[in-house]
């Protein structure tokens, strides 16, 4: 047919994307259709490439990657992260803090989290100058990353009090999307956790408190008070629970878990507000029905110079320290993370938002332990990608072995 007569392609679909050849965790090789934000088709692999309802739309090939819901962050610390490399004390100019939390985010998002929950501290010298700078970061990070906040006033009781109670109410009202704090460093603590849920069932926010849980008569009376709020109630790092007596930590836990109360730890290490280390009784907790999410805790801040603020090493983690099936591990950063965070759930089935992260590998145990290349996609388009190629030298080793070189795949 001469080129004038030829009929007119139909454009791209710009809403459109499809993931060739990906595997999941049952063992099924599949493509993936996206569209609209969400997934539209799953079909075995070299079916949905083609035909005319997606002819043209862009195609990523996952041949060697392990696609899974994407992780998401439940605990990031915004106004500190990143400050521990600097001389001297950081800058705490608004426009500094929106730099560094950007930077931070876009690293976890590089990691696979579609998702981050800041932790910001109000009042003080700052007063709401921090939180209105990671809201701007939020702004900026808009269509790559959701972001965010929790106002976290020092104070609530008492006299002094009062000046948090009012910036909390603010805080609210500029934006900020949870409310919670540190009842420990509250001279009143009980009365700390009365006050930021008497907000949250004012304002319909959810509730996120920093404890050590090192008090368990006190942890008892947050969960009967907590009990049943809506949207939610979380508590972390509670890393004290590891250290109670078996009978009072299993008592603790069925009290949070009748409460609807989930837990969110810090395997790779502390943050800032609690004075413990280490991980709360994660197969304690989930034995008694407590939903456990994973966060990453500091990064690169002076409680933990060397967080890396990457999902998949603390669900590594529960995996190689605390016996947690890779199954169960992976949950807590990807499923029980988004719940704790209010998020729709995610499943690699037609209908569920394309909330992805394909990681090199063949099964969920190597992908946690090897996870190098990454391939990252927020609301059905790929927003981040990593990869790593390793090299061996040429030598006789080499020949005789047939060493392996892990090249790149060429992504189209």
């Amino acid at each position: 047919m001469p080129d004038s007569q030829q009929q007119p392609q139909p454009a791209p679909d710009q809403g459109a994307l499809v993931l060739c050849g990906a595997r999941l965790t049952d063992g099924r090789t599949v493509d993936v259709r996206l569209g609209g934000g969400r997934i539209e088709a799953v079909g075995t692999a070299g079916t949905l490439a083609r035909g005319p309802a997606r002819a043209g739309a862009p195609r990523v090939d996952l041949r060697g990657y392990l696609l899974l819901p994407a992780p998401a962050e439940p605990h990031a610390h915004g106004d500190t992260c990143l400050t521990a490399e600097p001389p001297g004390p950081p800058s705490a100019t608004p426009e500094e803090i929106a730099r560094r939390v950007t930077e931070a985010t876009l690293l976890q998002l590089g990691h696979g989290a579609t998702a981050v929950r800041a932790q910001v501290r109000i009042g003080d010298v700052q007063g709401l100058g921090t939180l209105e700078a990671v809201l701007q970061a939020r702004r900026s990070l808009r269509g790559l990353a959701e972001l965010t906040t929790v106002a976290m006033p020092r104070l609530l009781t008492g006299v002094a009090g009062a000046d948090g109670l009012a910036m909390l109410r603010d805080a609210v009202k500029m934006g900020a999307d949870v409310v919670g704090g540190c009842p420990d460093l509250d001279p009143d603590p009980i009365g700390y956790v009365e006050t930021v849920l008497e907000v949250a069932a004012e304002q319909g926010c959810p509730v996120d408190l920093h404890t050590d849980a090192a008090d368990s008569a006190r942890l008892s009376r947050l969960a009967a008070m907590a009990g049943g709020l809506r949207p939610g109630v979380a508590l972390g790092p509670c890393a004290a629970l590891a250290h109670l007596p078996a009978e009072t930590a299993h008592r603790v836990a069925d009290r949070l878990a009748a409460a609807g109360i989930a837990v969110v730890c810090l395997p790779q290490g502390g943050c800032a507000g609690t004075d413990r280390r280490g991980t709360a009784p994660v197969r304690l907790l989930r034995a008694a029905g407590v939903r456990v999410a994973a966060g990453s805790g500091a990064l690169r801040d002076l409680a933990n110079p060397v967080g890396r603020g990457d999902p998949l090493e603390a669900a590594y983690l529960l995996a190689s320290v605390h016996g947690m099936r890779p199954a169960d591990a992976y949950d807590t950063v990807s499923a029980s993370a988004r719940a704790v965070l209010g998020l729709p759930e995610v499943r690699v089935e037609a209908g569920f938002p394309a909330e992805l992260l394909a990681v090199r590998g063949e099964e969920l145990a190597g992908a946690l332990s090897l996870a190098y290349s990454r391939i990252v996609v927020h609301r059905g388009r790929v927003v981040a990608r990593t990869s790593a190629v390793r090299e061996y030298c040429n030598s006789a080793a080499e020949a005789e072995l047939g060493l392996p070189r892990q090249g790149r795949k060429r992504l189209s």
